[in-house]
This record gives structure tokens, C-alpha cells and sequence, in this order.
């Protein structure tokens, strides 16, 4: 173990300028910019093209390395950093652009499993975000910049165990996407975001989340959805793909459906209703509660998330809102 590290292979709290990930149950957060716009390959295989895209002013070319584009799943790393970022950020605590976390922290976080075979995936996936460039105009943190980054700057594994395993990693984000975590331009996902296995299913929840957001719906013509979503198969291989999700309803969220003219809509699943405005309302101080419960927690987020669980509960009148939402976050906070 290198001098000045703890046993976990990681800097002491205050030594140098590093941000640690170890807030537990961070809710994932994911970054406006790359779920409005295709950065990622949706291939299983080593994707070594040179993608360009243009709508709306956004100019995007994304050029691979001789290891191919970073994909969907390599993004995880991404949501997961940004999350603990978020967390960190609505607890008040200080961040940087360079990130200490544990390997199997984010294999968990990450619905993934943490076999032997898991971390040589995620070293792999690793070197694509590295080595994948981007050269972009579209703006961060209110700045529209024509530059040319990786979509992370640097790597190292920081610690190994006896075998060889990474344990711990030390992650260098871009300035570009730094400033999105630090002007706050993120959504929250949903948790069974980690749960969709088909790259296709995580893209179009990504645009769904991004542009139905807490509308009731959103429609698009299926043209545009494919130009959104990156896709690299022919139109009529895409509509049978989306006409499959729509079958088969798999994201968390958002139902679709097929409407006349080529359109695809996107609704909630569970709309938006007059019982959400008059759902309990709850303290300041049982907010504050809550983050202490899950610290580094977005207490709005759960509470909107409670209130929705509420309603699709039937609305029930709660005697004591406070305690009610409390104890559910309790619960939440033991999983």
C-alpha cells in the first residue's frame, strides 16, 4: 500500500484535491447533455465508427479509439459519479472534478454483478470512456464552448487486491461535464434504470425521462426518435424494435404507444394527478430529518417519490404526514 493511503487504497479526507464517494444510496442522477443527444454507442460489439450529429444547433462528432465507442453501459460509471457529486452537492459538502471510489461500490450501485469477470468489464469500459472523444458546441453550465474532451480525462486503479482485482479507481471527469454536475443541469433517474439490459431500452427511457419529464406526455414522430437515439439500424428495424418495447412496456415510468402518422407517445404511468396537489404537506425540519437518515440524500427527490407512492396508493388521509414519510424513509435507508 503506497504511503498516506488508508486501508482502502484512498487519500485521508483533506489530502489533496479528490472528492471520496461514500454516500450510500446516492439517488442517480444523470447529466442533461448526453441524455438530449447521442455521445453513446447502443452496439454490443466493438463500435469503432466516427459518429456526427446535428439538431438544433448541436454539432456532435464522437470519435472512438481502437477500442471502439464507450457505450450505454459504460455510462453507468458517469451516472454513478455524477450522482455521488449531487449528493455531495445537496449535502453542502466540497467536490471536485476527481473522484475516489471503490469498485464495488459501483458495481452495486449499479445493478451489476461482482464476479472477477465484472471488474475486467469494468476496466474495459474504463479505457472506452478515456479513450472516446467528443468535439461538441453544446452548452454546460451556460456556456456554449466548441471544444474537444474525453468523456472522462483520466483513470488509475488506485489500489488492487492480491489477485489483481481493482478495489479502488481514481476518476478524472472532463471539465465539460463537471460544469453540468456544478450548475446543476441533471435529472434524476429512475433506480430501475439499472435494471433495463437492452442499450436500446436505456436510450429511449434517457429521452423519454429528458422530454416527457413530469408531463403527462410526449410525442415524436419515429424519424426523430431514431436520430435521438443514436440508433445505427435502418428505420423500418427501429420501428420493429420500438413496436417490441411497446409490446413488452419495459421502462420504468413511461408507457408508449403508436399513434397515427409515424408517432410514437410517451405518457406516464402514473400520471400526474389533482391528488399530487393536494398531497400531505410536510415540514422543513422533516426534510432535514430525512437527509440525516440518507445523508447526502436530494430530500426533494424523495419526497416527490413518496408523494407518488402515495397517490398510486390511493391517496389514504394520513393523520401524521411527518411520521408517515419518515418511516418510509427509514425503510428506504435499510435496503
Amino acid at each position: 500500500m503506497a504511503a498516506g493511503l488508508t486501508a482502502e487504497g484512498i487519500p485521508p479526507e483533506g489530502q489533496g484535491d479528490f472528492f471520496l464517494c461514500d454516500i450510500f444510496g446516492a439517488i442517480p442522477k444523470n447529466d442533461l447533455a448526453s441524455m438530449e443527444h447521442p455521445l453513446f454507442s447502443l452496439g454490443t460489439r466493438p463500435d469503432r465508427r466516427i459518429l456526427n450529429y446535428q439538431h438544433n444547433g448541436a454539432e456532435i462528432t464522437v470519435t472512438p479509439s481502437v477500442k471502439g465507442l464507450a457505450t450505454i453501459h459504460d455510462k453507468d460509471i458517469l451516472i454513478f459519479c455524477i450522482s455521488q457529486l449531487m449528493a455531495a452537492l445537496n449535502a453542502g459538502r466540497q467536490v471536485s472534478r476527481v473522484l475516489h471510489l471503490k469498485a464495488h461500490d459501483l458495481l452495486a450501485a449499479t445493478n451489476r454483478e461482482t464476479s472477477g469477470d465484472a471488474y475486467r468489464r469494468l476496466r474495459e469500459a474504463f479505457e472506452r470512456l478515456a479513450g472516446t472523444r467528443i468535439t461538441t458546441n453544446i452548452v454546460t453550465g451556460g456556456q456554449e464552448v466548441t471544444t474537444g474532451f474525453g468523456l472522462i480525462e483520466k483513470w488509475e486503479i488506485v489500489r488492487k487486491a492480491r489477485g489483481g482485482k481493482m478495489v479502488s479507481v481514481a476518476v478524472t471527469l472532463s471539465d465539460w461535464l463537471y460544469r453540468a454536475v456544478l450548475s446543476k443541469s441533471v435529472l434524476t433517474l429512475s433506480r430501475d434504470y439499472f435494471r433495463l439490459r437492452k442499450p436500446l431500452e436505456r436510450r429511449i427511457y434517457e429521452l423519454a425521462r429528458k422530454h416527457c419529464g413530469r408531463q403527462n406526455s410526449w410525442q415524436v414522430s419515429v424519424e426523430t426518435l431514431l436520430k435521438k437515439s443514436g440508433s445505427a439500424s435502418p428505420r423500418r428495424v427501429f420501428r420493429k424494435m420500438v413496436r417490441d418495447m411497446i409490446d413488452a412496456q419495459p421502462l420504468p415510468d413511461y408507457a408508449l404507444e403508436e399513434l397515427e402518422g409515424d408517432i410514437i407517445r410517451f405518457s406516464q404511468k402514473h400520471a400526474v394527478t389533482e391528488a399530487v396537489l393536494n398531497a400531505p404537506q410536510l415540514k422543513p425540519q422533516t426534510l432535514e430529518e430525512a437527509r440525516a437518515l440518507i445523508p447526502g440524500a436530494d430530500a426533494y427527490a424523495l419526497e416527490a417519490e413518496w408523494r407518488a407512492m402515495w397517490v398510486r396508493s390511493g391517496s389514504p388521509r394520513l393523520r401524521a404526514a411527518d411520521a408517515a414519510f419518515l418511516g418510509w424513509v427509514r425503510k428506504r435507508a435499510a435496503l
